[in-house]
């Protein structure tokens, strides 16, 4: 069996080792590096920096542990971006040894459909070559959305894609969005020095979580001093030399530079859709069934250009889904227990249906939650703020949870794994959690929802 994937992000290289592995001949186009958005543009870049920032503010108030530092401690952004493009670097080598361990073959250049089992590829010096494949998956992912208002130029006015590679920190910065990459991207820059303004058009930042959740991550920003703008949107954008102006309903911002991170589109372009008769949706993804199967019999597509979440987890997951049943499996996707992170300080982390969710669809549900400064661990490593807030329905089945705090993003993966096989509040309240471990707040929350959590008033 002949395997192309077109597309080597999180969703497509996985999918090309499943199929690899279970005794199909695969060959991946890949237009860029290895890895996608995500390894190269996304997750891991943004992820890195973060640490050299969070190592930078732990030194910086080492004394409050009993630890003196000589001399001023200060932050070298390049050294940064350097570390972030190593491990980039070391990561990319790394899904090379995979593919040749696993007779991975890679075709570099641009994959379009022929027909449907037939891909054309276009190198960059315009040679063409045509694979043969008895199943294809089409994993070519998404680009940032900025639309014309905001004068976009890769320079003053900028995208996530463009952020990570700065060759220093700018003096100011306005972020249009407050989601995931807005936030992250706006304390890293902030905890250097960077005069950051946040606006976000919707009431609260993060508005994919509950309000209780957000607020937490707001109560840092206010001590970091971020400014946030929530409720109003951008009506124009001037850039000028070495400046940007932008207007709002009520008055104007300007900083340095500004960044749009309000989403991301579908990248189908030049992908040969027509000539198999695969149409799009008006959001331009392209639909499939469970089994991540599109209208054509043979052809899959996975992560970014089907209607799922923008997530490089899903990706992944959909990628083995598709791989299993191109290789003739029964797998279908599920996406009631989905983990959605944020890792900012506090980090954010909710698995299932928010409270906001629950009470507009009418669900009769119970709540508990926890703060971490009731337990001995938080306090010890001095990460008391946040909370765990688990929902439990009538039949006291886990369906949503959301942490915010130290690690919350690691936490989350038992409350996950709860709402993914259903079970129930007193089944994993019931468990013993080690002492001291912030897992206890967990513990402390499924106990909350009958009014049983000992160390809550």
């Amino acid at each position: 069996m002949k395997v192309v994937v077109i597309g080597a992000g999180p969703g497509g290289y996985e999918a090309a080792i499943k199929a690899a592995k279970l005794g199909a001949k695969v060959t991946v186009v890949e237009k860029d590096n290895l890895g996608g958005t995500c390894l190269n543009r996304g997750c891991i870049p943004t992820k890195a920096l973060l640490a050299s920032s969070d190592v930078f503010t732990t030194v910086k108030n080492a004394t409050k542990f009993g630890v003196n530092v000589m001399g001023e401690v200060t932050a070298d952004f390049p050294a940064m971006i350097s570390r972030k493009d190593k491990l980039v670097s070391q990561l990319i080598k790394g899904i090379e040894f995979l593919f040749k361990k696993n007779g991975i073959e890679v075709v570099y250049g641009t994959g379009k459909l022929i027909d449907k089992n037939k891909v054309e590829v276009t190198r960059d010096d315009g040679s063409k070559e045509i694979l043969e494949a008895d199943r294809i998956i089409l994993a070519t992912g998404s680009v940032p959305v900025c639309p014309p208002l905001f004068n976009y130029d890769g320079k003053n006015v900028i995208t996530s894609d463009e952020v990570l590679s700065l060759n220093k920190a700018p003096a100011s910065i306005i972020i249009v969005g407050g989601g995931v990459i807005g936030c992250e991207i706006g304390q890293f820059l902030r905890r250097l020095g960077t005069e950051v303004t946040i606006v976000e058009m919707m009431p609260h930042i993060l508005p994919m979580e509950d309000e209780d959740v957000a607020n937490q991550l707001l109560r840092q920003f206010k001590r970091d001093k971020i400014k946030v703008i929530a409720g109003k949107a951008i009506t124009s954008v001037k850039v000028e030399e070495n400046r940007v102006v932008a207007g709002l309903e009520d008055g104007e911002l300007e900083a340095e530079i500004m960044m749009v991170s309000i989403g991301r589109k579908p990248y189908t372009d030049g992908l040969g859709l027509e000539n198999v008769g695969i149409q799009t949706d008006k959001a331009g993804r392209i639909p499939v069934n469970k089994k991540m199967e599109t209208l054509v019999e043979g052809i899959y597509a996975i992560g970014d250009i089907v209607d799922s979440p923008f997530l490089a987890h899903v990706a992944s997951k959909e990628g083995l889904i598709a791989a299993e049943n191109a290789l003739g499996g029964n797998k279908e996707a599920s996406y009631h227990a989905i983990p959605r992170c944020v890792y900012t300080d506090p980090e954010v982390a909710a698995v299932g249906i928010t409270e906001a969710e629950a009470k507009a669809a009418g669900v009769n549900y119970k709540k508990g939650s926890f703060d971490f400064r009731g337990l001995g661990k938080a306090q010890a490593i001095d990460k008391i703020q946040g909370f765990v807030k688990v929902l439990a329905d009538e039949n006291e089945r886990l369906i949503g949870a959301a942490v915010v705090g130290p690690n919350a993003t690691d936490l989350l993966t038992e409350l996950t794994l709860a709402v993914h096989l259903g079970l129930d509040a007193d089944q994993v309240g019931d468990v013993i959690h080690p002492h001291p471990t912030l897992s206890e707040a967990i513990m402390e929350a499924l106990h909350d929802i009958h009014g049983q959590s000992v160390h809550k008033v």
